[in-house]
């Protein structure tokens, strides 16, 4: 069943966007006429309310973020300059919530702008983005990129790990828990062994890159073993539709698909897959076209913050929540 919620304070869209005990943190994103924000704003489900928290230092979209020890990381992402060209940055910039304050954190090894992002234990994956030389004509030429990086938050530094199979931006992360993961489990130990070694899996789903004639929109999933530091796919395993920029959370042990843009144009599509029966579940859909929004899962929950609709340009400060029936 779908809700309504209280609307953001600022339409945006390709925020980065976590959950930390029990509230929704929404950092930058592109606003009104895509402009780059630095705003952050936090959501109380308790009295369904929104309030500004401290504006990041650096403004972006395309930004993603990650919860580890009770700080954010929010990474990379970049902004389009004056002169039409874009900026994609390296920026890690860490929040700590208790004290609403930002802290430099240690940068990326290459720029990663709208990548896949996921978190194991004290793991942080960046996966692909747009491709650091289509910072000249935008995405509508962009290739992709495969380079993948992994930080320890422990120790601050960051390091390469093996490349995405396909080249792509917009696609979405998630990090299984072996407990629940329909995947293969174990490996033996290499190099992904000082870089996770928890047994969980890391999911890089779908995305986009120009391939010569056009934009091509992926259904694939490819699942990264930080043990051997090597990705595969599951042999039928992919998602029920091509889709970019689409929203992907897992709860209560499923793996929940929302919305994205393909071909078709922007979805109104929701799905679960469920590991017990390796199957996709078709849920109701959405309210409206929405893609580039954030999703976040708490208690019983799923939000879907802001996006993209219907043209691919209109900024939605809406908030939806899903209850699984």
């Amino acid at each position: 069943m779908w809700t309504a919620k209280t609307s953001l304070h600022t339409a945006r869209s390709h925020p980065a966007t976590v959950s930390y005990k029990g509230r929704i943190y929404v950092f930058g994103g592109g606003g009104p006429s895509f402009l780059s924000l630095d705003t952050v704003e936090v959501y109380d489900p308790r009295n369904d309310q929104w309030l500004w928290g401290a504006p990041m230092p650096t403004h972006r979209s395309g930004a993603v973020a990650g919860v580890v020890n009770g700080r954010v990381c929010v990474i990379g992402g970049g902004y389009k300059k004056p002169d039409g060209k874009f900026k994609f940055l390296t920026t890690v910039e860490i929040y700590d919530p208790a004290k609403d304050r930002w802290e430099k954190g240690p940068d990326m090894l290459m720029p990663h702008d709208y990548p896949g992002v996921a978190v194991s234990g004290k793991h942080i994956y960046i996966m692909g983005g747009h491709h650091p030389d289509a910072t000249e004509g935008g995405p509508s030429k962009d290739p992709g990129f495969t380079f993948c990086e992994v930080l320890d938050v422990s120790k601050g530094v960051w390091a390469e790990i093996a490349p995405l199979p396909v080249p792509r931006f917009a696609l979405k992360g998630a990090a299984l828990n072996p407990a629940i993961s329909p995947f293969p489990k174990g490996g033996q130990r290499g190099i992904g062994a000082e870089k996770g070694g928890t047994g969980e899996k890391v999911l890089a789903t779908g995305g986009v890159a120009f391939t010569g004639q056009g934009l091509t929109e992926y259904d694939r999933i490819d699942i990264y073993d930080p043990d051997r530091d090597a990705w595969t796919q599951e042999e039928g395993l992919s998602l029920p539709w091509p889709a970019a920029a689409h929203g992907i959370c897992i709860h209560q042990g499923g793996l929940y698909l929302f919305g994205g843009y393909s071909t078709e144009g922007i979805h109104t599509r929701a799905a679960c897959y469920d590991p017990g029966t390796k199957a996709w579940k078709t849920l109701s859909p959405i309210d409206k076209p929405r893609a580039a929004m954030g999703v976040v899962s708490i208690e019983e929950t799923i939000y879907l913050v802001g996006g993209w609709e219907v043209d691919g340009r209109t900024v939605m400060d809406t908030v939806i929540a899903y209850l699984p029936g």
